[in-house]
């Protein structure tokens, strides 16, 4: 918290092509994903979506993170679901529903 006036120093042109280094890096894993399987392809649509449309990574992250957990448990593999995945999901979903 104290070097937070030293950081707000740092004019936002300056941060601009890192972020869209880090956008790039991100965007190359596309290509790796399974299209043709809906249970990684829907999450990862929403994620990927997500993002841009509200301005924020965090949604982004929890759109497609609890999508891939109803995905999984209506096709019935809730048992590949590692219980961090849930904590962490119940999480996003208590985030979501207390801040709007």
């Amino acid at each position: 918290m104290f070097l937070s006036p030293i950081v707000q120093l740092v004019p936002g042109c300056a941060t601009a092509a890192a972020l869209i280094y880090v956008g790039f890096l991100m965007i190359a894993s596309v290509k790796n994903i399974d299209w043709n399987d809906y249970r990684v392809s829907v999450p990862a649509f929403l994620t990927l979506t997500v993002m841009p449309f509200t301005y924020n990574i965090s949604y982004g992250i929890a759109f497609g993170l609890i999508s891939y957990i109803v995905i999984s448990v209506f096709c019935g593999d809730f048992k590949k679901i590692k219980i961090s995945s849930w904590i962490i999901a119940l999480l996003f979903v208590a985030m979501l529903l207390l801040t709007h």
